[in-house]
Order: C-alpha cells, then structure tokens, then sequence
C-alpha cells in the first residue's frame, strides 16, 4: 500500500511560496544557454525516457517506507522542481557554477527533501531505492550526487549523470511504470554503471546568473 500525507491547503500554500520564490530571485535568468548554479531551481529530464525527475507526498509501500522519488511525462508539473544545494554549508555559494565532479543536495521544493538513495531495493526493478528524504532542506550523508559531466562546469545544454558519493549508484529511469495511486508514473532508482538510462538534462527552471565573484556571497539557497 501507497501511503500520502497533507492536504491541498498544505499543497496550495507550497505551490504559491514556490510561484513567490520563481518571481522574486534577483539575478536570475529565465532564457538563454549558460553554466548551471547553485541556488537554481530546475526540473532534470532523462534523455533516454524522457520523463522528468518528480517527487510528491506518497510514501513508497515497501523498502524504506520513504517519500517516493518518480519520472513523469508532464513538463507542467510543480512537483517536479529541484533546488541545486551545497554538499556542506558554504559549499555551493549561490550564483556559483557547478563544478563537473562536484558533490550537491538536490532539494525537492515543494517537500523540502532531499534526493536520497540507500540499499533498499526498488519496487518494480529490483534496482536500488531512490527516495526523498529529510526535513527543510536538511538530511544526511546520503542525499549527496555527484555530477558528472564533461568540461569544466554544468552546462545547461549539456547532459549530465548524478551518481550518488555513499553508493556509487547511478541515477536512473529504465522505463518501468506505476500502478494506482501513481498510474503511469516511471520508476527511478540506483543502477551500477553509466548508460543511456542514466542520462539528464536541465530543463525548465530559473537559474541564477554566475557570479562574477563566487567567494563574494555564501547566501546558498
């Protein structure tokens, strides 16, 4: 069994403090090719099944019994936003570009929990357990990605791989799909080496400008 908590006041309150967050961040830039930074909000989308990374207050069933990470296939989805965070406190100063190797939290904006995997198994491929996890922003050692990609920064017409530091797992889609309460909805778990399936790219989102000095702020969002 599925579990949910929260109503939609709850929901409608996060949907407009995340509608007042995409307005008000100065310096961001809504258009335009460029380098990913820290303190940006994004939606990732996996090239190869073309879904986009989700979240969304429905435990998992079985394994951790954690909040469920999924792929979907809407592009106007608001559970389907990402903030880019540090791997430590004043590790990702905001404006900052994300350095290809670095170590980030991806924050789940309308939960607050992070991105997590752990030895679990998946629920439909036997894969490993990706997960939710946290409060406010706030979780452990396992919330933490790798980024790997080519060159020296993130670059948002670039694709990219997220593998997690604990595991060494790979995040991944390999097109599995959800029953009831979630129909249709793809499963994302852990996979052991780099493929196809374990492709991302930025989507739509809003992304703060670089900093012309990166040491000149640590306001990480």
């Amino acid at each position: 069994m599925w579990s949910a908590s929260g109503g939609r006041a709850a929901k409608a309150a996060l949907l407009g403090l995340l509608l007042v967050f995409l307005v008000s961040v100065s310096g961001a830039a809504k258009t335009g090719a460029g380098l990913v930074t820290c303190g940006s909000v994004l939606k990732l989308f996996n090239t190869q099944h073309r879904v986009r990374l989700h979240s969304h207050d429905i435990k998992y069933g079985s394994g951790s019994g954690q909040q469920s990470v999924t792929g979907v296939d809407a592009s106007d989805d608001a559970n389907s936003y990402w903030r880019i965070r540090g791997g430590s406190e004043g590790g990702c100063p905001r404006g900052s570009p994300v350095r290809c190797g670095q170590a980030v939290r991806l924050t789940h904006v309308l939960t607050g929990k992070n991105l997590h995997t752990h030895h679990f198994p998946s629920p439909l491929s036997n894969n490993q357990e990706v997960s939710a996890f946290g409060e406010d922003g706030e979780g452990d050692d396992l919330d933490l990605w790798t980024v790997r990609c080519s060159g020296q920064h993130w670059e948002r017409e670039a694709t990219v791989r997220f593998q997690h530091v604990g595991t060494s797992v790979f995040l991944s889609v390999t097109g599995e799909q959800y029953g009831n309460p979630i129909r249709g909805q793809h499963e994302v778990h852990g996979m052991p080496s780099a493929n196809t399936h374990n492709a991302w790219k930025a989507m739509e989102g809003i992304f703060i400008k670089p900093s012309a000095d990166p040491s000149a702020g640590h306001d990480e969002l």
